[in-house]
């Protein structure tokens, strides 16, 4: 026969494994719906924010902080069901804050970086940025609270820490409307000058792209050693401005060929002076050596 008192340690192992089974139970329904919750309040907080028209930057971070926000809370809540005293855990962790935010210093700058980039604005989702400090540029796809996530013009994703943008320059390339197209081209001293500036100017005028109430110039900006240097220079819409800068270097070359106006490569014309006298075996080799050192033609 069965005792009392197995019969009560049965009845209390049973009820204790019951008891465990109610708070499994209770927790995996508690985080199915805190998980439900969590994506409702995240899409409300989205439709909100887009509504108010705020830049996708910003509905992007906030919607990161708050997903990390409810799912601690989450944590803390099904952690109570299973008895743990969340103060007590609460006040482990406030003790331990100093180390905890030596050991998370990286992760606090990211954060706060994210938080500079949202409130002053040097960037938005969809500007072409040069990010001098890790050397990288490309378009910006998202801004999260510890990254920046940059699209290269050869289609690849770059991952940047927000520490690392908001504590060096960035060149922000499309935020104006405008840029400037700057061409630099160099021609033959006995080239016809004039001529040259003339057609290089009504190439701009006739070109479908430059900004024709914008001023353009052809310009003398260097007289050069082996040319007379100009900078070709026009306005154009931020978006066209590759596409432009490729067709005016282009129409730059052809224009000047088609006018007969050479483009000079570098050279040096070095001049020798002769002397009255017979020059001598040493003499010869040095001039010998000097041409051979140089490179360049010697006339005599």
């Amino acid at each position: 026969m069965i005792s009392f008192l197995e019969l009560y340690e049965t009845s209390s192992l049973f009820s204790m494994i019951l008891n465990i089974l109610m708070k499994l139970i209770t927790a995996a329904i508690t985080y199915g719906v805190g998980v439900k919750l969590i994506k409702f309040l995240r899409k409300f907080l989205r439709s909100f924010l887009e509504k108010r028209n705020a830049e996708a930057g910003v509905i992007t971070f906030l919607d990161s902080a708050v997903n990390i926000v409810l799912y601690v809370i989450l944590a803390f809540t099904i952690l109570e069901m299973f008895g743990f005293d969340t103060a007590s855990l609460l006040a482990v962790i406030a003790s331990a804050s100093v180390a905890i935010g030596l050991a998370l210093q990286g992760a606090f700058s990211n954060m706060a970086g994210g938080v500079l980039i949202l409130l002053q604005k040097p960037f938005k989702v969809g500007d072409y940025i040069v990010a001098h400090g890790a050397g990288l540029e490309g378009t910006v796809d998202d801004i999260q609270i510890f990254y920046t996530h940059l699209h290269t013009a050869d289609n690849k994703v770059v991952v940047i820490l927000n520490g690392s943008l908001s504590d060096n320059s960035i060149t922000n390339v499309t935020m104006g409307a405008k840029r400037r197209v700057d061409v630099n081209v160099g021609i033959a001293y006995d080239a016809d000058l004039k001529k040259a500036k003339e057609v290089l100017l009504k190439m701009l005028e006739d070109d479908e792209t430059t900004l024709k109430d914008e001023p353009m110039m052809v310009v003398v900006s260097e007289l050069a050693d082996s040319s007379v240097n100009l900078i070709v220079r026009c306005w154009v819409n931020g978006e066209d401005y590759w596409t432009s800068f490729w067709r005016i270097t282009e129409k730059t070359k052809l224009t000047l060929d088609e006018n007969d106006i050479s483009i000079p490569f570098p050279q040096m014309d070095v001049h020798m002076i002769p002397d009255n006298g017979e020059t001598t075996p040493e003499q010869e080799g040095k001039k010998h050596r000097k041409k051979n050192k140089t490179g360049n033609v010697m006339e005599l």
